[in-house]
């Protein structure tokens, strides 16, 4: 049976970036797919510690990171899985510290500093294929969001999962609707006319887009 990761890299476990994620998640399912969401924010961890276990010659990690905490046993089932999807807000540019250090300790310990077999591609660790997709919510449209450089921060990531692990597929979500009553916040600078438009149009083809992925990457044979 096809098994399916899904991770929440969102303090909030029921808004924006959860709600498509469990799109996902409904669609991997629909495939026969076994599927597991977790919450990053129920479990404690860091990032990459420097310890480079996963560097020694001879180590037996296998791609698997050797820091043991709540994360070890999620990256240990990501190794295990054939798909892979994870959602981020974006915070001031970037996607939250739980994505980041979820990053560090996944792509840092699969790759070596020796040489692969291919061009300017170091020797790996994981030998297997894995689907990946990256789902990014944002407040802001798509024009701020190439104003402040959002697809450059972003590509590393993009890239290293595509490298790494075969395939690598990424989901926006434009100015998305972040509180239930605006009148409460700090924020007339807000149209909210315009963002509970956005929420009512383009959302749900937001949520249609992440079942399609979860669908897609759950069925897909590298």
């Amino acid at each position: 049976m096809t098994k399916v990761m899904i991770l929440n890299a969102s303090p909030r476990k029921n808004c924006n970036t959860a709600k498509m994620l469990k799109e996902a998640a409904r669609g991997a399912t629909e495939t026969g797919a076994e599927v597991e969401y977790i919450d990053l924010v129920s479990l404690n961890y860091k990032g990459c510690m420097s310890c480079f276990a996963c560097k020694v010659k001879g180590n037996k990690t296998g791609g698997l990171c050797a820091f043991k905490d709540d994360l070890r046993p999620v990256l240990e089932k990501i190794l295990q899985a054939d798909a892979l999807i994870v959602g981020t807000p974006i915070y001031y540019s970037y996607p939250t510290g739980m994505f980041r250090n979820l990053m560090e300790r996944l792509l840092f310990a699969v790759m070596t500093y020796s040489k692969g077999d291919k061009p300017n591609m170091p020797r790996l660790l994981l030998e297997k294929k894995l689907a990946t997709g990256l789902i990014y919510t944002m407040n802001c449209t798509p024009e701020r969001a190439e104003q402040f450089n959002y697809p450059a921060i972003l590509a590393p990531d993009n890239n290293y999962m595509e490298l790494y692990f075969g395939h690598c597929e990424v989901l926006n979500a434009f100015n998305t609707y972040q509180f239930n009553d605006y009148s409460k916040y700090m924020a007339d600078i807000v149209d909210v006319a315009e963002k509970e438009h956005q929420k009512e149009t383009q959302f749900p083809k937001d949520l249609q887009a992440a079942y399609e992925m979860g669908k897609r990457l759950a069925t897909m044979k590298l």
